[in-house]
């Protein structure tokens, strides 16, 4: 079962939980042999049900899943940490809390952190810690042809660039990551709510301020409407890894670019694991729509008022229970890194954007990908066709949109490591 239930009646040919890669090449080799088409799951979260296996409304046929779930094994070890792809976030980052170190990833307590990793990992540290996949030093793959690889940067590097950002399920079945971490730091955990008549203003000021803020300081906007919310919302979460004065002052100087007094200031210190597990909040699993943009640029006045516009229109699609835009900042340690050194392009850019609709289990969920399909749309006079990999949709077909200047080498990487696409995803690599 996926985390999203608009996938619930998904009819796969059956579910292999492997418990090792013998495991692993053992259900390649049944799929090889049957021409069985194989779908690939770790955490199960993915937006467009690519790994249920044969979901209607999802061009996969009833394949033969190869779940990772159960490879959840998390052993820190000294200044890195080895996890299974199964392992949830929210445990891997209690086991590093207690040991007193930490990595950089996202707010999903029950995310699998092989899916996020290989998507590459934007996160609540991402500024100062780098994506998630950023952090990784090695993979143990299964390729399609049963093959074990223990990749890195010196061993079958190919491979191992590829799953630092390339997608999930690009080109094998990982079974293992060894991350690199850092000593955990405090975390001051903020959150600044304003009135949405200042919705323009906030834009306009974030958009300065939080890609270019010093890099221990990290922040979500989010413009959220629907039928959980009275009027619709402006809310910006974020984390502070340095002196509490630092903050004090770039978040004040921020409030000040607005212009507008916020209706809720709130700021707490906690240890790491705490405030992990305090983004995280409580897992829900709920039906949902999804698609992405890349803020390449800062939107114009203009631009910002079609931003806020499609926001609040998503309190007029019926049925829609919450729905909106989140921007997370980039820049930091991100910009560091070469465009072209990981799958992941985006390294100048200013945010990751997130387009969502959340609604009632068992709706039709065509009005709802309608409306965040549309508000991408509305957005690429601004943005043009940048996605993010993490949040993939099956309306985008060219998988340069993700990958960009790195499309055509994680091409010819797959076709390397899977030359008869046993693999194959829609409108993938």
């Amino acid at each position: 079962m996926l985390e999203n239930p608009r996938y619930d009646d998904a009819d796969p040919q059956g579910i292999l939980r492997v418990a090792n890669t013998d495991d692993v090449a053992a259900g390649l080799a049944f799929a090889r042999n049957t021409n069985t088409p194989v779908a690939l799951r770790a955490g199960g979260h993915s937006y467009t049900g690519w790994s249920a296996g044969g979901a209607p409304g999802t061009d996969v046929p009833r394949s033969l899943v190869i779940s990772t779930a159960d490879l959840d094994g998390i052993q820190v070890s000294g200044d890195s940490v080895t996890v299974g792809p199964g392992a949830q976030l929210a445990d891997v980052y209690a086991a590093l809390a207690q040991a007193g170190r930490a990595i950089g990833a996202g707010s999903c307590p029950t995310v699998g952190i092989g899916g996020l990793t290989l998507g590459g990992g934007v996160g609540v540290l991402v500024r100062s810690f780098g994506l998630t996949a950023d952090q990784l030093a090695g993979v143990t793959m299964v390729t399609a042809d049963g093959a074990v690889h223990e990749t890195s940067a010196s061993t079958d590097p190919d491979l191992f660039w590829a799953s630092r950002g390339g997608g999930g399920g690009t080109v094998g079945v990982v079974t293992a990551m060894t991350f690199r971490t850092q000593p955990a730091p405090r975390v001051l955990l903020f959150t600044i709510v304003f009135p949405f008549s200042a919705a323009a203003a906030v834009v306009r000021a974030w958009q300065a301020w939080a890609p270019k803020a010093d890099p221990k300081l990290w922040s979500t906007l989010k413009l959220l409407a629907g039928t959980r919310h009275s009027t619709p919302t402006v809310t910006i979460t974020g984390t502070w890894t340095g002196d509490k004065s630092g903050a004090d002052t770039s978040v004040d100087g921020f409030i000040a670019a607005v212009g507008v007094q916020p209706t809720t200031h709130t700021a707490t210190d906690m240890s790491y694991g705490e405030a992990m597990s305090q983004l995280g909040g409580k897992p829900e699993r709920v039906s949902q729509s999804a698609t992405s943009s890349i803020g390449t640029a800062a939107l114009t006045d203009a631009q910002i008022d079609v931003l806020v516009q499609q926001a609040a229109a998503a309190g007029k699609v019926s049925g829609l229970r919450e729905g909106g835009v989140a921007l997370d900042a980039l820049g930091g340690v991100v910009a560091e890194v070469g465009r072209t050194e990981t799958p992941f392009p985006w390294r100048s850019a200013l945010c990751t954007v997130q387009y969502t609709a959340v609604f009632a289990d068992g709706s039709d969920p065509a009005p709802y990908d309608d409306y965040v399909r549309g508000f991408r749309r509305a957005m690429q006079p601004a943005w043009g066709d940048a996605a993010y990999a993490n949040y993939c949709d099956a309306a985008i077909t060219d998988p340069s949109a993700y990958f960009d200047v790195n499309t055509s080498r994680l091409h010819r990487i797959a076709e390397q490591a899977d030359p008869h696409g046993v693999f194959a995803q829609p409108h993938w690599v």
